[in-house]
C-alpha cells in the first residue's frame, strides 16, 4: 500500500439529503462522484466521511455516500444522545466507525452528553469519538477528554495558543488529524513535528474536502507540506497506515492495517 493515501477527513454534501442551516450557512453541493474524481487524481484509497453540523442527525446521506464510495470508506457520524442501541450496531455494520462532537459550530450531541455517549458507542461497536472543537478550549475539558476511551482532534486543533495542551493529549493517546491547513492560526509544519515526536501513530491526513468555510481550502501542496514537515519515517504512518488501524475500514484486510 506504500504511497496510497487514506483520508481520515472528507464531506460529502449530497442535496437529495436534509440540510439545517447552521448559523445561516448552507454549504454547496459536493456528491460522492465528485469527490472520487478528486480522490482518483491525489492517490486517496479509503477515508472516513464526516458529518458536518449542517447534517445533524441525519444518517441517510452517509449510508448512502458509503455505498457510492465502497469498501475503503467508513464513516463518522453525529448522533443524539439517546440513540437506541439497535441503531449503533445498524451503522456499525454500515461502516461507521465514530461519534462525532462539533463543539465548535453545533450539530451534535452537546457536551454533557458526551461522556456517556462515547463510552456508550465504544462498548457496543469500538467506536473512537472524535471532536470539533479550539485547542484553546482543551485545558477545561482536558481531564473529561483524557478519560474517555478513544479521541481524535479534529484540524490540528486550529489554535497555536492550544498547541501544548494538545501535545499533552497526545501524550495520553489521542490522535489528532492534520488536516484543515487553511483553518489554522499557525504554519502546521512544527506542529506536525511535535505531535510525531510525542507519538509517531497520533497523525492522520485528512483533506477536509470541500472544505467548507474555510479560509483557505484544500490544496494538494497540502500532501507536500505534511511529506516535507515529517521525518521520512513518520510520513507513510501518518498519511495511511495511522488512520487504517484506526478506522478499520471494510475493504482492508489484517494484513494491511499493520
Amino acid at each position: 500500500m506504500a504511497g496510497l493515501l487514506f483520508d481520515a477527513h472528507l464531506h460529502i454534501i449530497d442535496p437529495r439529503f436534509p440540510l439545517v442551516p447552521n448559523q445561516g450557512y448552507l454549504p454547496p453541493a459536493f456528491t460522492a462522484d465528485r469527490y472520487l474524481e478528486a480522490a482518483e487524481r491525489l492517490g486517496i484509497a479509503g477515508g472516513a466521511v464526516v458529518s458536518g453540523s449542517f447534517q445533524a442527525f441525519d444518517q441517510g446521506y452517509l449510508l448512502d455516500a458509503l455505498q457510492q464510495l465502497g469498501p475503503g470508506f467508513v464513516g463518522v457520524t453525529q448522533l443524539p444522545a439517546d440513540v437506541c442501541d439497535q441503531e449503533v450496531r445498524r451503522l456499525a455494520e454500515a461502516g461507521v466507525r465514530a461519534v462525532r462532537f462539533n463543539l465548535r459550530r453545533g450539530g451534535s450531541a452537546g457536551l454533557a452528553d458526551q461522556e456517556r455517549l462515547a463510552r456508550r458507542v465504544h462498548d457496543l461497536a469500538g467506536w473512537h469519538s472524535e471532536f470539533y472543537l479550539d485547542s484553546r478550549e482543551i485545558p477545561a475539558l482536558e481531564q473529561r477528554l483524557s478519560a474517555l476511551p478513544q479521541i481524535v482532534i479534529d484540524h490540528l486543533g486550529l489554535s497555536r495558543v492550544g498547541l501544548p495542551a494538545l501535545l499533552r493529549l497526545v501524550a495520553r493517546g489521542a490522535k489528532v488529524k492534520a488536516s484543515g491547513f487553511g483553518r489554522l492560526d499557525f504554519a502546521p509544519a512544527k506542529a506536525l513535528r511535535q505531535i510525531a515526536e510525542v507519538d509517531p501513530g497520533a497523525l492522520l491526513f485528512g483533506s477536509d474536502l470541500p472544505s467548507t468555510r474555510a479560509p483557505r481550502p484544500f490544496r494538494a501542496d497540502d500532501i507536500a507540506l505534511l511529506r516535507s514537515s515529517l521525518p521520512p519515517a513518520a510520513v507513510q504512518a501518518a498519511l495511511f497506515d495511522n488512520a487504517v488501524r484506526l478506522y478499520r475500514p471494510r475493504g482492508q484486510s489484517a494484513s494491511s492495517r499493520t
